[in-house]
């Protein structure tokens, strides 16, 4: 063995044994030369690793065929070993670039790629009873949208898909066997997916997700807290800009100080008031987690509160609970939401961007895969 700063080299010979004639089946012992190959493996030390494999050619005497022995650890044809490119593998399961493994292992961009192309990952033909959908920003493939399916039950991916538009959804969820099964499919507020539920999942309860109903809300307040700072002075523009976290904020833990300085800004326009005390009612009965039969009247209630406050951004929230009632109703009966599948997303970012995009959508679906389903 050879061990300098920068590889280590390992000297290795196997011992002899009876081979089989490829050829004709014979026992063979006859040695008729010997070759040296240079083989990567997997680092030690934190420093590149070669083996010098002395290898047999083996001379069948029944027919003359000549033949390398056997080796189990490396492949015919290959330079590197099966655990090293079962390392590769177990590496890119983590949040590293592609680009980082071979500099780790000793191999080539094209070549850490080759080894990853043979990670595959079928489509399931059956789902669970409750799954989530969402989609995320992929531009691969000529897709600029990637939809994911997950099991919100046990934080598990269940497959990618190429794009969200509606025949390619169409056309995958017509080859699921068990769609009668699905009691629940939770989506954001994209008309799309609810189209496509109560098509063909017609035994499952349509839920939409919590945070996206409860973004319209605060995203209203904001409306507001801009549209109000535009009329007001550079100073004042200033102080409402950097305090918007006291309206968005709940207001039970905010400090005294923070109170009141919510209150001087309630005080420069009573729409900001009324739109922040709509924002606490809406998140107290959420809170309180009723189900969906006491929900629908507490919703009615607070719509009503909305469409009568006179403020435009919250009458176009409140058109907007009128449209997916039901769904946002059915919320209050399961525990299980889009926090799952939001997390995901949070990783495929990571994974995109340290490999600065995939324009090879399988590659990129079967790595979110991998790295996501460990």
């Amino acid at each position: 063995m050879i061990h300098n700063d920068t590889y280590i080299e390992i000297y290795l010979e196997t011992k002899k044994k009876i081979c089989t004639c490829p050829n004709c089946n014979s026992k063979v012992t006859r040695v008729h030369d010997y070759r040296i190959q240079r083989i990567k493996d997997i680092p030690l030390f934190f420093k590149h690793t070669f083996i010098i494999l002395k290898k047999r050619r083996y001379r069948c005497n029944a027919c003359g065929k000549k033949f390398y022995e056997h080796i189990e650890f490396l492949p015919r044809y290959h330079r590197i070993t099966n655990r090293l490119a079962m390392f590769v593998i177990y590496e890119l399961s983590n949040e590293y670039s592609m680009t980082s493994v071979a500099r780790k292992t000793n191999l080539s961009i094209d070549t850490i790629k080759r080894i990853f192309d043979n990670v595959s990952y079928s489509s399931p033909t059956n789902l669970p009873k409750i799954i989530s959908i969402d989609e995320f920003k992929g531009n691969s493939g000529g897709s600029k949208y990637h939809c994911a399916i997950v099991d919100p039950v046990n934080h598990k991916i269940l497959d990618i898909i190429k794009d969200r538009k509606e025949h390619i959804l169409i056309d995958y969820f017509r080859k699921i066997k068990n769609r009668d099964s699905v009691t629940h499919f939770i989506c954001d507020m994209w008309q799309p997916y609810i189209d496509l539920a109560k098509t063909y999942f017609k035994n499952a309860v349509i839920v939409i997700d919590k945070f996206h109903y409860i973004r319209q809300v605060i995203w209203a307040v904001e409306a507001v807290r801009k549209r109000i700072q535009r009329e007001l002075s550079i100073k004042l523009r200033k102080y409402f800009k950097r305090s918007k976290k006291l309206i968005l904020k709940r207001y039970g833990l905010l400090d005294t100080d923070s109170k009141l300085a919510l209150q001087v800004m309630f005080s420069y326009n009573s729409e900001l008031a009324i739109a922040h005390t709509l924002k606490e009612k809406l998140l107290s009965i959420i809170d309180a987690s009723p189900s969906s039969n006491e929900a629908r009247v507490l919703l009615k209630d607070w719509i009503k509160l909305a469409q009568n406050s006179g403020i435009n951004e919250l009458k176009r929230c409140a058109n907007t609970y009128i449209r997916y009632f039901n769904e946002i109703c059915n919320s209050f009966d399961i525990p299980y939401t889009n926090a799952c599948i939001e997390g995901f997303n949070n990783k495929i970012k990571v994974i995109k961007r340290i490999a600065f995009g995939y324009r090879n959508f399988d590659r990129f679906r079967n790595r979110i895969l991998h790295c996501c389903n460990k």
